[in-house]
């Protein structure tokens, strides 16, 4: 019977098993690092303590006029938006398909909400409605 010589495949096969072992026992592999020898005392100060009232927190949001961002491209929208301290912004499909806008410059604004003009705290959730240009 003749001798059968190993086939690529095979050459393959065992390279593939060579290198998921190296990489095996590098993973497995964690450094520990070297016990500090310095030693630190501590240091005290000589004066009296004095103790402080808390900062007051502004819990309350800034407040601004929501910019009219109809008939503008997506990206500018949200652009005009943002420059304006809304930073929390939904967008919505105007044809009610409810696709995502992923091209933000394919789209342009139909609706908003809270309406163009209103004054509201900076946090508000600002809702953006677009249509594709394709869909007019």
């Amino acid at each position: 019977m003749p001798e059968r010589k190993p086939t690529t495949g095979a050459y393959i096969a065992v390279g593939a098993v060579v290198v998921l072992g190296i990489i095996g026992t590098l993973a497995g592999k964690s450094e520990k690092p070297a016990p500090s020898t310095s030693t630190t005392s501590p240091t005290y100060s000589a004066s009296p303590l004095t103790t402080s009232q808390p900062a007051a927190v502004n819990t309350q949001a800034k407040s601004a006029t929501v910019p009219d961002v109809s008939g503008m491209d997506h990206q500018s929208a949200q652009d005009t938006m943002q420059a304006a301290g809304f930073y929390n912004l939904r967008e919505v499909d105007g044809t009610g398909k409810g696709r995502m806008l992923l091209v933000d410059r394919n789209w342009v604004q139909t609706g908003q909400s809270p309406a163009a003009g209103t004054v509201a705290p900076t946090d508000t959730v600002i809702t953006l409605t677009a249509i594709k240009y394709t869909d007019r």
